[in-house]
C-alpha cells in the first residue's frame, strides 16, 4: 500500500516589476510497504518531471510574458499575467499499484486557457511502468474492442446532448487513440482524449469508464 504526500514548487515571476507568470506545480511523493526500491525509482521520476516543468515556466513561458508585458504597456492595453497550474488526481491506489493523472493548465491570455492530460499506473512491487495491454494479457486485439465501446458511449452522449462530437468521431476516436491515455479506477479503466481530439472545446477532456467486467 501507498501513503501520498503532495509536494509543491510554486512562484511569481516579475518583470520590471509586473508579474508576468505565475506557476504552482504539484507532485506525488510516495512511501510504500511493496518495495522502497520501487518507490525511490517512482519519486525520482516526478521530482524530476517538476523540476524541468519548473524550468520550462521560469525560462520559456516567463519569457513569452515578459515580452506579451512588453507589448501590451507599450500599445497601452491590458497585461493579463501567464499563470501554469499542474495538479494531479490519484484515481486507484490499493495493493502495490497506484493510478493517478495530472493535468497541465497554461493561460496565456485570450478567452480560456488550454489543459493537457498525462497518466501514469504503477506496480510499487517492482518499480513497472504499467501499460494499458498489460490489462488485456488474453486479448491482442483489445483496442478494437475498445472503439467499440468509445462508439456506442459517443452515440449515447450525442443523443442526449446534441454535438458535445464532432461529427466524424468515429475517425477522430481511432486516428488520435493514445494508449498511455488512461488511467485505472476502482470501477475499470478510464480512456480519455486531449481537448480538441474528438469533441469542441467546451466538452473539455472526454472520459470514457471501461468496466473492468468488459475490459478484459
Amino acid at each position: 500500500m501507498q501513503t501520498i504526500t503532495q509536494r509543491v514548487l510554486s512562484d511569481t515571476v516579475y518583470s520590471k516589476g509586473t508579474a508576468v507568470l505565475t506557476y504552482t506545480i504539484r507532485y506525488p511523493y510516495f512511501t510504500t510497504t511493496c518495495s522502497e526500491a520501487a518507490a525511490l525509482s517512482i519519486n525520482a521520476f516526478y521530482s524530476t518531471a517538476a523540476r524541468k516543468t519548473e524550468e520550462y515556466c521560469r525560462t520559456v513561458l516567463a519569457s513569452q510574458a515578459s515580452v506579451q508585458a512588453e507589448y501590451a504597456k507599450k500599445d497601452n492595453y491590458p497585461f493579463f499575467g501567464y499563470e501554469f497550474i499542474s495538479a494531479y488526481t490519484v484515481t486507484w491506489n490499493s495493493g502495490c499499484m497506484t493510478s493517478l493523472y495530472t493535468d497541465q493548465y497554461t493561460y496565456t491570455g485570450g478567452a480560456h486557457g488550454s489543459t493537457i492530460r498525462t497518466s501514469d499506473t504503477w506496480d510499487f512491487s517492482s518499480g513497472r511502468y504499467l501499460t494499458l495491454a498489460d490489462f488485456y494479457p488474453h486479448n491482442p486485439a483489445y483496442r478494437e474492442g475498445i472503439f467499440r465501446i468509445l462508439d456506442q458511449q459517443v452515440k449515447a452522449r450525442e443523443k442526449d446532448s446534441p454535438s458535445t462530437y464532432f461529427d466524424d468521431y468515429p475517425a477522430l476516436i481511432r486516428s488520435t487513440f493514445k494508449p498511455e491515455s488512461f488511467f485505472a479506477t476502482p470501477k475499470g479503466i478510464v480512456i480519455y482524449f486531449q481537448q480538441y481530439d474528438i469533441a469542441p472545446y467546451s466538452t473539455g477532456i472526454p472520459e470514457f469508464l471501461i468496466p473492468f467486467k468488459k475490459s478484459r
